[in-house]
């Protein structure tokens, strides 16, 4: 609960409004009232039918898909709570779509997440929050302060309920051996590596593993699940190698088609997930197990408004 809520409003745009009343109502507050839509042409719409002068804001919206709809939503929220004299506007994008086009690979390609970085700015937001980002570098992006949340303790907190003996964190890949060492600390288990190519886009293959999995359950670690191929594959190629079970955790469950097809037809004992992106019922499976962000989110929200230290939370 917070002492001087009156000050302080939420806002949500089409994006993920269950999660946004989700961390209203651990503050104890409502969603501030506004529409969001489109005018006929396509356009988007949107009213603020509260006053917020002299409030700090915070605008709970995930841009994931449509992706560029949502952002467009999030940048319009912005510039008309600018103009209605808002103190402070706080995007709070539990996940940063344009996260994976972070650097030049080949000649004449952009930089989409640092541009997606300037239009907030130029908008008028003055904070971000965000989760996991796919390259934790992207917050050198921003000219202002970006708090950025880890969602291992939610996944380390479900798979330490299970009480699965003879664990080991798994990496698939190379360049997620740092977030799969983070994980296996709260776990207090080993970690292995898969190593993999790709012969082309949205193909991977299993080469060889760094470390052991026989006998073990296996526990596949990675920040987005897309459309589960590397996922899956790399659970198969688990099992071949020993590994009594394979469960798999990650933050942003995209999910794009045929990822749940895929998953439910692997090996995989279950995928956890967050519900940074929400979702959608025609996308529910026995195999998908959804936690909540929003405790986490509502307490850096409390924090960032009562001006104490966000980086607590990772600490507790």
């Amino acid at each position: 609960m917070l002492e001087d809520s009156k000050r302080l409003r939420i806002f949500s745009g089409n994006a993920n409004k269950p999660l946004a009343e989700e961390i209203a109502a651990c503050l104890g507050i409502s969603v501030g009232d506004a529409f969001v839509g489109h005018f006929n042409n396509g356009e988007t719409q949107v009213m603020i039918d509260e006053s917020v002068r002299g409030t700090d804001v915070f605008i709970i919206q995930p841009t994931c898909s449509p992706v560029n709809d949502h952002y467009m939503e999030l940048l319009i929220m912005v510039d008309a709570l600018k103009r209605a004299s808002a103190n402070h506007i706080t995007a709070v994008i539990p996940y940063y779509g344009y996260a994976r086009q972070d650097r030049k690979t080949r000649g004449r390609e952009p930089i989409s997440a640092k541009l997606v970085a300037n239009l907030l700015t130029t908008a008028g937001v003055t904070r971000v929050v965000t989760m996991d980002l796919h390259a934790g570098q992207i917050q050198g992006f921003f000219d202002i302060p970006v708090d950025h949340l880890p969602g291992g303790p939610i996944l380390a907190d479900y798979i330490t309920s299970k009480e699965l003996t003879d664990l080991v964190v798994v990496s698939p890949d190379l360049g997620g051996v740092t977030r799969a060492r983070q994980l296996a600390d709260r776990l207090e288990a080993p970690i292995a590596i898969i190593e993999k190519r790709r012969p082309e886009p949205g193909v991977a293959e299993v080469m060889n593993l760094i470390g052991s999995v026989e006998g073990k359950n296996a526990v596949l670690v990675d920040d987005i699940v897309d459309t589960a191929g590397s996922l899956t594959e790399g659970a198969k190629a688990l099992e071949r190698m020993g590994a009594k079970s394979v469960y798999a955790c990650c933050t942003h469950g995209v999910l794009s088609d045929p990822a749940v097809e895929r998953i439910n037809n692997s090996n995989l004992k279950e995928l956890i997930i967050t519900n940074t992106i929400p979702l959608p019922k025609d996308k529910h499976s026995d195999k998908i197990k959804v936690l909540s962000v929003a405790p986490l989110m509502a307490e850096a929200i409390i924090r960032i408004f009562g001006e104490l230290s966000v980086s607590k939370l990772f600490d507790d």
